[in-house]
């Protein structure tokens, strides 16, 4: 067997903690380890670790690489050169996996995102759906409803039984609350849950049977020499979700009812009833101090978060924004990130601490033609070789000792020292040693971007 993590999305619906460049796969919300990095640990239970592949967009890509090669060095990861939703990643991975290989596996496919505590329930489940998908069905795993949940989409079975599943009937769209509760009642829908399971070869029939616009692109992809996915092809690839491309057009699907607890962690709400609470109902994370509230979630990330008599309430701080809501209304915060980013305003994008696979930096302070950051950069960790063609940059050694490469030129600065870096000069800022480095950094220049680098080495596979 074969796995294949889907590690792509904003997370929009857990703004302001999750953020279009570090979405909620990414973060660490309670445990020691990213929802990711779980995923990762979950399905290696059902197959060896050099069988798991992952897929993410390209501004994702080294935060992706950096997480999963922390448990696997060797773990494989593509990026898709332009979102163009499930359905062409999914094809494009499968290929990859048929190709590279030259087999034809059975293929779990997973979101990044999901919590799943019971991961032998998670095993026994896919064992059980392996059986099916060897039959030459696509298998999807259903998670039986609790209560009649309108965020997510369901999938109706019929009687027929295979295996230790169903025969599929149809998929459905999030319903309203009336026809949630209808569904609920009927006994035979169930909530998508987003997880796959099929041989490779059938899925690539189908695809070619039912979205032909994909899989005629899809031809023009060579993986045997190169694990780079072209953007003037993938480019041409139409925009849609593997349940528009192919679930819900094919008579090959099966449902296998997921036998083990499952959230998606699509929204506060959801982080509220999983997280243990205090004897009135609270969930508190991070630096709170309350007084008589009930049945509120607090979360903290850097400052002290005071509350009163709160009921039925979110409060999430970060550095740079505060969400407040009813509980009830948690789905609607996907209203404010797009909001923010037709106002093209940051707060929907990044974080003012922005962490990269080599350290972290903090912007302090920002204004007319000046950006002032905190560099972290860990032992054994070194940024790119690069330069820049619209600002030049000053660095002050806080902490630790840095190695900084300029114009070939190699220089060992200790604390209290500093170093200017010109406009266009090529330059590295790099930790040999066994203590972290910490750099102030001011940048001057007409253009403050990150996308004003030009990268020439870089460990991390950027280049």
């Amino acid at each position: 067997m074969y796995g294949l993590i889907l590690a792509g999305g904003s997370g929009s619906r857990l703004w302001p903690l999750s953020r279009e460049l570090y979405p909620k796969q990414l973060i660490n919300i309670q445990n020691t380890e990213s929802l990711l990095q779980a995923t990762f640990e979950r399905i290696k239970e059902c197959m060896p670790e050099e069988n798991i592949i992952s897929t993410t967009g390209v501004k994702h890509f080294s935060n992706v690489k950096y997480q999963l090669s922390s448990l696997y060095k060797d773990t494989v990861v593509l990026s898709e050169p332009i979102a163009k939703n499930t359905a062409p990643a999914i094809a494009v991975a499968v290929k990859f996996i048929v190709e590279k290989y030259n087999i034809d596996p059975i293929i779990l496919v997973v979101p990044s995102d999901h919590l799943i505590k019971d991961v032998k329930g998670f095993v026994n489940t896919v064992k059980a759906g392996e059986k099916i998908a060897e039959k030459g069905y696509i298998v999807t795993f259903g998670i039986e409803p609790a209560y009649p949940e309108t965020g997510y989409g369901y999938i109706n079975i019929t009687q027929t039984a295979i295996e230790n599943g169903y025969k599929v009937n149809k998929f459905v769209e999030k319903p309203d609350t009336e026809t949630a509760e209808k569904y609920l009642k009927d006994g035979n829908y169930f909530w998508n849950s987003g997880i796959f399971m099929f041989k490779a070869s059938v899925f690539l029939e189908e695809l070619a049977k039912l979205s032909p616009e994909i899989y005629s692109v899809l031809g023009n992809i060579n993986f045997k020499y190169s694990t780079e996915i072209p953007f003037t092809e993938f480019d041409k690839m139409p925009s849609i979700s593997v349940d528009y491309a192919v679930m819900e057009k094919s008579d090959k699907i099966a449902l296998i009812k997921l036998e083990s607890d499952w959230n998606d962690l699509g929204s506060w709400k959801s982080i509220y009833d999983v997280s243990p609470k205090d004897k009135d109902g609270n969930v508190k994370i991070g630096h709170i101090l309350d007084e008589g509230s009930k049945n509120s979630l607090m979360y903290s990330s850097s400052k002290l978060v005071a509350t009163i008599g709160l009921e039925d309430t979110v409060i999430v701080e970060t550095e740079d924004a505060i969400l407040a809501c009813k509980t009830d209304k948690t789905q609607d915060v996907k209203k404010i990130f797009e909001t923010l980013k037709k106002q093209n305003d940051n707060t929907h994008l990044v974080h003012k601490t922005v962490y990269r696979p080599w350290g972290y930096y903090t912007v302090l302070a920002q204004g007319n033609g000046f950006l002032t950051k905190m560099i972290q950069v860990n032992p054994g960790q070194k940024l790119s070789v690069q330069s820049h063609n619209h600002r030049s940059e000053h660095w002050v050694i806080l902490e630790g000792t840095a190695k900084v490469v300029l114009e070939g030129k190699e220089l060992i600065l200790s604390p209290g020292h500093s170093v200017d870096i010109p406009v266009k000069a090529i330059h590295s800022l790099q930790n040999p040693y066994e203590n972290v480095v910490k750099v102030i950094e001011v940048q001057k220049g007409d253009l403050l971007i990150e996308e004003d680098i030009i990268r020439y080495e870089d460990m991390y596979g950027r280049v």
